[in-house]
């Protein structure tokens, strides 16, 4: 059965950090495997997704994996703040390269995801269940396709247990990356390559998001998006519409799980997991 697990990113407020918590317990009765909280460029919101993961990981025993990012950042403040995980009893981490904050030019003693995931396995063995960045459409800054492949084949092969991927509309753009890993010997049974699924709710705010990040919106999806205009029931349904569409395409291609990225939300997130048939009857 295809699994499934969801993303939070930190609050900024006491209220966002409450109904956060509320989101997540809303979220957590459809039995995920785990939530992520994400980690802002240079470690920005370090301490919001410490005290995030704090909280989440005291209200139930679904596993809480925080983002860890290296670029910019020091090999002591990293390895203080795995530390800390680890006496919480945090074993799952998304390891990413991440974004250097505005006018910081200091790549720091690690600069790549790479470089982080060898530094987790030299330094804390087997303790943590490490989740990598993967890219269907290529990495905005990569050289080539190619380039980004072997990239994650080596993350792989420095000890990611799996990958989540940017999200995507183009099921192909995933199964190609899948068989191209594939090739490079990785068996993906063992290493999963999760889909990361992004509801469509808000036309602009997912436009822009996707072209900073180098995602490919099909143009019918766009066109469509257009002629809705300020339609937002209409942009919701057809948005729905899409994403169960290709969540089903990868399921009958055997996607191992989906990862949500929910933007803090509850209503597009669960409406797809239970339209998919996910939860079979799992709510605590």
């Amino acid at each position: 059965m295809t699994t499934f697990s969801f993303e939070f990113f930190p609050a900024k407020t006491d209220e966002g950090v409450d109904k956060l918590c509320q989101t997540f317990d809303t979220l957590n009765n459809l039995a995920p495997t785990y939530f992520s909280v994400t980690y802002g460029a240079g470690g920005t919101t370090r301490n919001r997704t410490l005290d995030i993961v704090k909280r989440l990981h005291k209200r139930s025993d679904t596993p809480i994996a925080p983002h860890i990012s290296c670029i910019g950042d020091s090999k002591d403040a990293i390895k203080s703040l795995l530390e800390e995980y680890r006496s919480m009893g945090i074993s799952r981490l998304v390891a990413l390269r991440g974004d250097l904050p505005s006018g910081q030019v200091d790549m720091g003693e690690l600069p790549y995801a790479l470089d982080l995931v060898q530094f987790i396995r030299h330094e804390f063995g087997d303790d943590f269940h490490i989740e990598v960045a993967a890219y269907p459409e290529m990495h905005p800054q990569a050289k080539s396709f190619a380039f980004d492949v072997q990239n994650l084949v080596a993350k792989f092969e420095a000890g990611a247990n799996n990958a989540i991927t940017q999200f995507f509309y183009n099921a192909d753009s995933y199964l190609h990356l899948r068989d191209a890993v594939e090739k490079h010997g990785i068996d993906t049974t063992n290493h999963p390559i999760v889909a990361g699924i992004m509801p469509i709710t808000n036309a602009s705010s997912l436009i822009r998001f996707a072209d900073s990040t180098g995602a490919d919106i099909p143009r019918y999806v766009r066109k469509q998006l257009a002629d809705f205009g300020d339609d937002r029931k209409a942009i919701r349904a057809f948005g729905f519409e899409v994403v169960q569409r290709l969540c089903e395409r990868l399921m009958s291609e055997g996607v191992p799980a989906f990862h949500f990225y929910s933007m803090n939300k509850v209503s597009p997130s669960q409406q797809l997991v239970e339209a998919l048939g996910l939860t079979s009857g799992a709510e605590r």
